[in-house]
């Protein structure tokens, strides 16, 4: 037993020593997840990000594909929404920084009928070689249209994981490419479970994890249970971070306003009823807790937030936007106290 205890004691000593040898981000990202919209949006659709104290968003063109085995990616075209597409995508840009937000450009994949993009898969290598030159130009439009709008960060894929598994020097050679065209800082954002099979943290400025990790089984779980059921998870990623010597960033972060949130929070799919503030509140709260004061932890995306405030979220709703439920205060207040 005392053997064990003095190597637990020794291993803390050397993460917490090399975390601390590494450069931390000057300030945190308190960021949004920017919702494409339908119709063009102007400036007025802004001032509610202001007015949360979020210093970043995220904003997300996307590319469309029919299932988990085609090699089509169809991407900017007239039948997207304005938002998805590029035209959107540089006006959005161009109105946040207006307000002084910075950007992380986050283009995305959507498969038909929302199934997990981590499981896309090729029967060939002749669809594989499609696939990846598909990507390629998807990827790299945007990449232009990040370095050309000022966008601070790109965000090169997410939640890929059987893509990146399969073809890890692609991927790499994918990184190459995008820095030859832009010149600020890059992640990836990995679904939470698949993190650690990521072959080239090294290539990038952040490691990008889609926090939704199962924290608690209760109903309605309480701050200090929210807590607890962190504490597992983050020495998993406190190690991720020490070997690669960078910053974790949560691409993406929430938790839906119903029944058992913090269960199985990547769950999305509509259902009636069910709706708990409370379970939404305090799973945020402890994730702020939890993360925010930490030197190697650089902040975070909540997810979602739609351009139409008042007519988004509110008492009725279930799903992950925090607009006009009693969470947006808990994320203002905290997003002002950690600019």
């Amino acid at each position: 037993m005392m053997v064990r205890f003095l190597f637990n004691l020794f291993l803390f000593s050397v993460l917490t020593s090399c975390s601390s040898q590494v450069k931390q981000p000057v300030s945190k990202i308190n960021g949004i997840s920017f919702v494409a919209s339908r119709e063009v949006i102007d400036s007025s659709h802004i001032q509610p990000v202001v007015a949360l104290h979020a210093n970043w968003t995220a904003v997300m063109p996307f590319g469309f594909m029919r299932s988990l085995d085609t090699t089509e990616i169809v991407f900017n075209i007239e039948r997207q929404w304005w938002g998805e597409r590029e035209e959107g995508v540089r006006k959005t840009i161009e109105l946040m920084h207006k307000e002084g937000i910075q950007v992380m450009m986050k283009p995305q994949i959507w498969l038909w009928r929302g199934e997990f993009t981590g499981n896309i898969a090729m029967h060939s290598e002749k669809e594989w070689l499609m696939l990846e030159e598909n990507y390629r130009n998807f990827i790299l439009l945007y990449a232009k249209v990040a370095q050309e709008t000022g966008a601070e960060l790109f965000c090169i894929g997410t939640e890929l994981n059987g893509f990146v598994s399969a073809r890890p020097e692609f991927w790499k050679q994918l990184i190459i490419e995008i820095k030859t065209i832009y010149k600020g800082k890059l992640t990836y954002a990995e679904n939470w479970d698949t993190k650690l099979k990521v072959p080239f943290w090294d290539q990038l400025d952040y490691i990008g994890i889609d926090a939704y990790y199962p924290i608690s089984e209760s109903k309605t779980p309480t701050l200090v249970e929210a807590r607890q059921g962190w504490q597992e998870y983050k020495k998993a990623i406190l190690q991720l971070h020490v070997k690669h010597s960078k910053p974790i960033l949560f691409t993406e972060y929430g938790y839906r306003s119903r029944d058992y949130a913090g269960k199985t929070p990547w769950e999305s799919q509509r259902v009636e009823g069910e709706v708990n503030h409370q379970a939404q509140e305090n799973l945020t709260r402890a994730l702020f807790e939890e993360f925010w004061h930490e030197p190697w932890f650089a902040g975070g995306f909540h997810w979602k937030w739609f351009h139409n405030h008042k007519q988004s979220g509110g008492k009725e709703d279930n799903q992950f936007t925090m607009q006009n439920k009693v969470t947006e205060e808990v994320v203002r207040q905290f997003y002002k106290s950690h600019q």
